[in-house]
């Protein structure tokens, strides 16, 4: 199994977003796979503890938290931060994918 990669930069911006967050309750960015958006699949992120049976994928001391079920969808996958003039969040390079919306927010694989 490949899982899931993390940039540097992905890696320095989760360890900044756990940082801020005041309650200290949080291990890692869950990244979710679930249905939605116009091409039937989109990604959903959130600042999350562990649970029983998810796989922990962890650069430079940043972890990333994915179920078994997203992990169909995202094995192989890099997650990239970009920070550029226009727009900044996280980018998903994700060879899975076989069509994506036009908006860029939905996919299908």
């Amino acid at each position: 199994m490949v899982g899931v990669s993390i940039t540097e930069n992905a890696a320095a911006k989760i360890k900044q977003l756990l940082a801020a967050d005041e309650k200290k309750e949080k291990e890692g960015l869950r990244l979710k796979v679930v249905g939605g958006g116009c091409s039937g699949l989109q990604y959903k992120m959130d600042l999350d503890a562990a649970r029983p049976g998810d796989k922990v994928f962890e650069k430079d001391g940043a972890k990333i938290l994915v179920d078994m079920k997203s992990l169909l969808y995202l094995n192989g996958t890099e997650l990239d931060y970009k920070e550029e003039l226009m727009q900044s969040g996280f980018v998903f390079q994700n060879p899975n994918v076989k069509r994506a919306c036009g908006c860029g927010t939905s996919f299908s694989v």
